[in-house]
């Protein structure tokens, strides 16, 4: 997708995906056969209902079919959130991992797996699980030595409301 495009396209849906309290994430426009797949991906504090996808995926629609940004040709238009497994980039994504276990590539070439217990301006405040019934420590990382993390999904994790009660 080029620049011009890309830049025409987050001008057209910031003010539409903002309304709904959401914050763009990414737009990719790839090939599909014949047609060209036009993924919107978009997150918020607090997740993405199915019901707020399709109510967006509506009001681009009909914005999208009002210009010509797409050009001439078929397309197929996807609305969704990001998937469980999307690396975490921006300081909102650390936020919202607040509480989750995450798997930072550091950029000396070392892995760890952590808890992150807080965020700031400059970097994450963790919890580094004990090893071998030892009891967990705390680490500070600041974001320059991260060179990768993502979230990872905790299949027997508590919920928030299981906590609280």
């Amino acid at each position: 997708m080029s620049t011009t495009q890309s830049e025409r396209l987050r001008g057209l849906f910031e003010p539409l995906v903002s309304a709904k309290e959401l914050d763009l994430e990414e737009i990719e426009v790839s090939r599909a056969g014949r047609r060209r797949v036009l993924r919107v991906v978009v997150d918020s504090e607090d997740g993405v209902e199915l019901d707020t996808c399709a109510e967006l995926s509506r009001v681009i629609a009909e914005t999208l079919d009002a210009t010509d940004a797409m050009g001439e040709g078929e397309y197929v238009l996807e609305v969704s959130s990001p998937g469980a497994d999307r690396p975490l980039t921006e300081h909102r994504h650390y936020v919202r991992a607040t509480g989750r276990l995450a798997k930072l590539t550091l950029a000396d070439g070392g892995e760890l797996v952590a808890r992150v217990l807080g965020v700031d301006d400059e970097g994450l405040d963790l919890e580094v699980p004990g090893v071998k019934g030892r009891k967990p420590t705390a680490r500070r990382i600041a974001f320059d030595e991260i060179a990768r993390a993502r979230v990872e999904i905790e299949f027997n994790r508590k919920d928030k409301k299981e906590e609280e009660a």
